[in-house]
This record gives C-alpha cells, sequence and structure tokens, in this order.
C-alpha cells in the first residue's frame, strides 16, 4: 500500500472513530511506555526514544482539546524509574525539565487554558526539574480548561501511605476527630492538582497492567483500561480514539446493567403492591438516562396493563 492511500486510509478510519463517539471521557491517565523498546529497535539510545516521545505528548495535547477532554495525567516517571543508570537519568531529567519550560511558554498552552501540576514525590528529583516544575506552575496556575497532570518520582501506594500517615498524625495531634475520617479528608490529602476521578486509563508498548498508578482515582471509579501494542512514539490518534471506544462501551454497559437491575427491583415491588412501584418507578426515571427511563416506564405499564403512566419531568 503506497504511503498516499495509507493515509487517506488512516483519515478515514479517524473519522469513522470519531463520529461513533457520544461522550468523551473527562479524565484520561496514560501510562507512557515503550519509549526505550522504540530506540533500542532503530539502533538509538534510550533518551533519543524519550525525545520522540515527548513528541507524542504534544500531539495528545492537541487531540484531548480536540475531542472536550477535561484532565490528562501522563506517568513520565515513576519511583521506580530512579533505579535506571546515570547515562540514561541525566538525560531524562534534562528532557523533563526542558519540556516543562517548552510547555509553560507554549503559545497554544496559553490559548488553550492549559494548567500543568505535577503529582508524585518531585522533591526527591534534581533541583533544575524542580524549578522548572515550579515555572510551569506558576505561570499556568490561571487556568482551568484543560490540567495537564504530569506524574513525576510517582508512584500510587506512596501517594496513599502518604494520606494515611497525614490523617493518623492530625488524628494523634487532636487537630481532626476520627468521625471526620471519610472518603473527602483522604482526597484532601492526596496529589493537590489532581481534580477528578480517572475515566479511562491507556497504557502503550503491549503490558497489561496498570503498575501502581493513581490506585485511589482510577480504581476507586473503576476506570476503563485501554492497553495498546504501539510504543509510545508511535502512538497515533487511532490509537487514541480506539482508547475513547473503549471508554464508552463500558459506560453503556453499565448503563444498561443499571437499568437492568432497575427494572429488576420494579418487577419485584408490582409482585406486591403497584401503588409502591408507582413510587418506585418515578425515582428510578430520575436517577437513569433517559432510553432506561423509557424502558422503567414501559415495564410499569405492563404490569398496569392498559392504565396510562404518569410521566416524571
Amino acid at each position: 500500500m503506497s504511503n498516499w492511500l495509507r493515509r487517506r486510509f488512516t483519515d478515514a478510519y479517524e473519522r469513522m472513530l470519531r463520529r461513533q463517539l457520544d461522550v468523551a471521557p473527562t479524565h484520561v491517565a496514560i501510562i507512557q511506555d515503550g519509549n526505550r523498546r522504540y530506540a533500542r529497535e532503530r539502533g538509538d539510545d534510550a533518551p533519543d526514544g524519550h525525545r520522540e516521545g515527548a513528541k507524542t505528548t504534544e500531539r495528545v495535547l492537541e487531540w484531548c482539546d480536540d475531542l472536550g477532554i477535561e484532565e490528562l495525567t501522563l506517568y513520565a516517571f515513576s519511583t521506580e524509574n530512579f533505579e535506571r543508570p546515570d547515562e540514561e537519568l541525566e538525560p531524562l531529567f534534562d528532557l523533563l525539565e526542558s519540556k516543562l519550560y517548552e510547555f509553560a511558554d507554549s503559545d497554544r498552552v496559553h490559548e488553550n487554558g492549559v494548567r500543568i501540576g505535577a503529582i508524585g514525590d518531585v522533591d526527591e528529583l534534581p533541583e533544575r526539574v524542580r524549578d522548572a516544575v515550579d515555572y510551569a506552575e506558576s505561570r499556568t496556575a490561571d487556568y482551568d480548561q484543560l490540567r495537564l497532570n504530569i506524574a513525576l518520582a510517582y508512584g500510587g501506594r506512596s501517594e496513599l501511605l502518604g494520606a494515611a500517615r497525614e490523617v493518623a498524625r492530625e488524628v494523634a495531634d487532636g487537630d481532626l476527630d476520627p468521625e471526620d475520617v471519610d472518603v473527602d479528608a483522604v482526597e484532601r490529602r492526596l496529589a493537590k492538582h489532581t481534580t477528578r476521578d480517572v475515566d479511562l486509563i491507556i497504557r502503550t508498548g503491549g503490558d497489561e497492567r496498570t503498575s501502581n498508578f493513581l490506585p485511589w482515582h482510577a480504581n476507586g471509579n473503576e476506570a476503563a483500561v485501554y492497553f495498546c501494542a504501539p510504543y509510545w512514539p508511535e502512538f497515533s490518534k487511532v490509537d487514541f480514539l480506539r482508547g475513547l471506544r473503549t471508554y464508552e462501551s463500558r459506560e453503556q454497559s453499565w448503563r444498561q446493567s443499571r437499568t437492568e437491575r432497575a427494572v429488576a427491583l420494579l418487577r419485584a415491588v408490582t409482585e406486591t403492591e403497584l401503588a409502591d412501584a408507582k413510587a418506585v418507578a418515578t425515582r428510578l426515571r430520575g436517577q437513569l438516562p433517559s432510553a432506561g427511563a423509557r424502558e422503567v416506564s414501559a415495564e410499569l405499564e405492563r404490569q398496569r396493563g392498559s392504565e396510562p403512566v404518569e410521566r416524571a419531568d
């Protein structure tokens, strides 16, 4: 297949995938895996793979803005990455530093209202990287159209342990009542820049694991997960749209399951008391999407025979 024909096919496929998407996730989190393998397979060094991966990051930001995604979290550097050799770490720190300054000064970032923030044990990073983080955060602090969270020196268990220790200290000091330790209390002590539950995790590079990434915000929300084979530098808009389609398919399945449970509950109630069923149906219709509400109404009408059913607003 010629390059021209391949591009035409890819463009058409992108348009088809885009038309299939009714609802985009609010918060997408990406594990950018495969930079080093991408470089090795081309006879290059690991830093070359990271530089190519940085170009993909820029493209993904554009796609998020185009699709109306409100928050993007990128797993750029884990706590385990500190174990890599210095000859790989130093160029990676250089790249992180330069890209943070570049993003912070980018016209596109300012035009699109992108707020940049780092999550993780940033204090463990070299001073020059910490300075770049401070610069990017301060330059974009007033924006809120798209939040870009960059996970640096990040580990999900470490994040949860830090929140638990802070809660324990405040309880021991008498500053926090044990009865007030709830979900909100824990969330306030997690990463300050992550503001929403994660709807979708994408991992590139072929591995099928989430690697201790955002366990509170993703697992607690039962986020959809999309694993794909391309290395991060090869990750395309088609791959991204396929990931979004995975999220939408899961949401549709979840809505259908919820509707089926609502109808089953209504049937159980109508077996005992029709008046109670009417009250339950009114409540359920208000909690379901329009298609589910119609199905609940249809079930109540079936139970009541031909008598008209009062519709909920």
